[in-house]
Formats: C-alpha cells, sequence, structure tokens
C-alpha cells in the first residue's frame, strides 16, 4: 500500500480520517494525496439570485483557502510524502479523477453535507464506482492501530472475496483476524456462495491464520447488529466487508446490512465492491 488518496472537507470525521490517513501512509512508508473540492462558480452578473450565488462562491473560495493553509502547515510538520488537488466541483467526481491510481481512499463516515442520520452521500456514490477500496472513518477515532484483532463480514459473494483481496496489506498485520459468517436459511441462488474454508484458504496462502465464527441469524436482530456485536466482543480495530454499489446499495438484502453499518459505524469500514 504505497498511495493513499484522502478526502478533504471541513465535517464531523476530517480530523478522525485525517489521522488515520497519516498513521496509514507512516506504518507504509506510503505517499499521500489530499483531494479538496469545492462547489463550481456560479452566478450571472446584474441577475439578483446569480449575484447572491456569485458571493456564496466568494465565501467558499474563502474558505477553501483557510482549510487549505491549515493542512498544508500541518502536513509540512509530518514526516510523509504528500500532495495537495485542488479543483472547484463535487467531490465525488474528483475522487474518481485519481482513485485509478490508489491503493486506498480514506472517507468519513458522516454526510460532508446534508443528514448526519443517513450513510454518508459521498460514500454510497463511490461505491462500485472506483477500483479501490475504500476505508470509511468514524467521528470518534482515536489513532489507527493496524497491530489489532480485524473481523471480515463475509457471505460468500464475490464482492466479500474482493473486500478481502483489497485489505490483504492491512490484514498481514492484524493481531487476529475473524471471519464472521452469518447461519442464514438456504435460499435458491443464481450465483453458488463460497463458504467461509475457503475465505480462510486464500488468507492462509498469504500467511494470515483467520478464525472462521458462525453464529446464527437472529430474527429479532439485524445482521448490522450481529456483525458490531461480534467486533465488539473480539476488540476488533476495523471491519472488512464487501458493499454493492448503486441502486443495490438501496437493496434490503445485504445492501441493507450495508446501509445501516454505514449510518453510524463504531470502527472503521474497509470497504470493497
Amino acid at each position: 500500500m504505497r498511495s493513499i488518496l484522502l478526502h478533504i472537507h471541513e465535517d464531523d470525521c476530517q480530523e478522525a480520517r485525517f489521522q488515520t490517513a497519516l498513521d496509514l501512509a507512516r506504518h507504509f512508508d506510503a505517499h499521500l494525496t489530499c483531494v479538496h473540492a469545492v462547489p463550481y462558480e456560479f452566478g450571472v452578473p446584474g441577475d439578483f439570485y446569480g449575484t447572491m450565488a456569485s458571493q456564496l462562491a466568494i465565501e467558499y473560495e474563502k474558505n477553501a483557502r483557510t482549510i487549505r493553509e491549515k493542512f498544508k502547515k500541518r502536513l509540512a510538520a509530518e514526516d510523509v510524502s504528500w500532495e495537495w488537488i485542488f479543483s472547484n466541483g463535487p467531490a465525488s467526481q474528483l475522487i474518481k479523477n485519481y482513485a485509478p491510481l490508489s491503493d486506498v481512499v480514506v472517507l468519513g463516515a458522516r454526510n460532508p453535507v446534508g443528514s448526519p442520520d443517513h450513510p454518508s452521500l459521498l460514500v454510497t456514490e463511490l461505491i462500485g464506482a472506483v477500483r479501490p477500496p475504500l476505508m470509511v472513518v468514524p467521528a470518534n477515532m482515536g489513532p489507527f492501530i493496524l497491530e489489532t484483532p480485524a473481523v471480515v463480514a463475509w457471505n460468500g459473494s464475490a464482492e466479500a472475496s474482493h473486500a478481502i483481496a483489497a485489505a490483504l496489506p492491512i490484514l498481514k498485520l492484524a493481531s487476529e483476524v475473524h471471519i464472521l459468517e452469518v447461519e442464514e436459511e438456504e435460499k435458491p441462488r443464481l450465483h453458488k456462495k463460497l463458504p467461509a474454508t475457503e475465505a480462510a484458504e486464500f488468507l492462509a496462502r498469504h500467511e494470515i491464520e483467520a478464525e472462521i465464527v458462525k453464529f446464527p441469524m437472529d430474527k429479532k436482530a439485524s445482521i448490522a447488529a450481529g456483525i458490531l456485536n461480534a467486533a465488539t466482543i473480539r476488540q476488533a480495530g476495523y471491519l472488512v466487508m464487501g458493499a454493492y454499489g448503486h441502486s443495490r446499495l438501496r437493496e434490503r438484502i445485504l445492501g441493507g446490512v450495508t446501509r445501516e453499518l454505514l449510518k453510524d459505524p463504531k470502527i472503521p469500514l474497509i470497504l470493497s465492491h
């Protein structure tokens, strides 16, 4: 892991994801690319609403300069390689432009704009739209410790397989790896599910010893609640899981699990489509 992409935006999760990105960059001797986007400049001279919009754009630019100077000063004091990318326009597009040559994209769990009670719109837009995994960091994070127990949510899907493969550099450093598999009623499927033993064997080939943990489906609680409870019991530092993107994210199958976990994650999520 040598290239880390970090979303810069003044929200509740900014400090937590900034520190997480620095921790990753230091450990892997990686290059940190900070991407900072602000809305397009808009407004038509002579038009009342256009003039108001222009004034708003000026404020956006002023705030952007303040943020840029603050973080550049902090980055200059850190022992990491870094660069700052600034652009007018949506953050999602800027991230999509730079993600193809990144190993991980570090985002916040809270909505940069909009209701904090819903999963981050930026995260849901990027799931399935970028190649590298997304590391979604909650606001209450302290230092990101790599030598910590890790939990993998396993459902036998291609997405879960991609997530494990994408997280290998971090999983290799975990003190323990637990593969959580929910025991659900078997239903006819178009594609065959891979058993958790296959995931464990894959990790073993990469010299990662993993414990398979199966827990029955509790009809009184959600799958997401069960996963979080299992992660808490094992003192996991992060959770690796596959995620559906775009329209599938809105379905209440595994997409519902992803959505629920994204609402208020207690630990960082490493998501891959």
